[in-house]
């Protein structure tokens, strides 16, 4: 369904288990709500899913950039509001994890818990100068098609490559579907992240995740430190994906931690 939200039309599912508590996931950059597609089956259950494509993803809008993430905060908040969800868990990987952090510091009273997973939050220079030559690359004649390479083997283990080309297949259509509006309006939030003087004060039941090879396993470890009180676990063999590159351990780590906060 779409959703008019913060001035821009959403597109969204809600399944499971009506009466259980929420649990809201979102997707990565270059990727759409079906990146959740196991942990929802798994989980619908025991929760009330809401999942969403963030703008410029999927089937929502794609509105000129850039964005920035208390933007897409407030898009999650508007979410919710249309549903009526007082409180909710967030499940968010990537840009959606930095989603979460912003949410854990901005809007506690709207949180069941967060589970920010392979994310950071800041952008120092050797991050932030990674992103212009990927804006080149989607901006040429083969659009977001042309990150298709770089950004499997960044994703996945060469393992996981190997053993399930039809995941690389259904990936590599998510990564040629994003629109280069939408892939250059999240790239230069992903320039700006404000988030790391203030992630101290998030106080809601926290998780962190790292794939083990992700290049953001370090700062997600980092964060898990910042974060009172919070768990961190690591995934492994996987990538910056790695809800989708090891799918079964993910899934029962988030769905223990988010049992234990109902």
């Amino acid at each position: 369904m779409k959703i008019k939200t913060n001035g821009v039309m959403l597109n969204a599912e809600v399944e499971g288990r009506e009466g259980a508590p929420w649990l809201t996931f979102s997707n990565s950059l270059a990727t759409d709500l079906t990146m959740w597609d196991a942990q929802a089956k798994a989980l619908a259950g025991r929760y009330r899913i809401l999942r969403y494509d963030k703008r410029g993803h999927g089937k929502s809008d794609a509105p000129q950039g850039p964005y920035d993430l208390p933007m897409l905060v407030k898009d999650v908040i508007g979410l919710w509001d249309h549903f009526g969800i007082k409180r909710s868990h967030f499940v968010g990987l990537s840009i959606g994890g930095m989603t979460a952090l912003g949410l854990g510091i901005e809007h506690a009273d709207r949180l069941i818990s967060i589970v920010p997973c392979d994310c950071r939050a800041d952008s120092p220079a050797e991050f932030r100068d990674t992103w212009p030559p990927r804006i080149k690359i989607a901006e040429g004649k083969e659009g977001t098609a042309g990150l298709v390479p770089m950004t499997l083997e960044r994703w996945f283990t060469a393992e996981t490559r190997k053993a399930h080309p039809e995941r690389m297949e259904y990936m590599t259509r998510l990564i040629s579907n994003t629109t280069v509006t939408g892939y250059v309006g999240c790239a230069h939030a992903l320039e700006n992240l404000p988030y790391l003087p203030r992630v101290g004060e998030i106080k809601v039941p926290t998780l962190f995740v790292a794939g083990t090879t992700d290049v953001m396993q370090e700062p997600t470890r980092d964060l898990h430190k910042r974060v009172p009180g919070s768990s961190y676990v690591e995934i492994g063999p996987a990538g910056h994906l790695s809800n989708l590159d090891q799918p079964e351990l993910f899934t029962a780590a988030v769905g223990a931690f988010l049992d234990l906060h109902k």
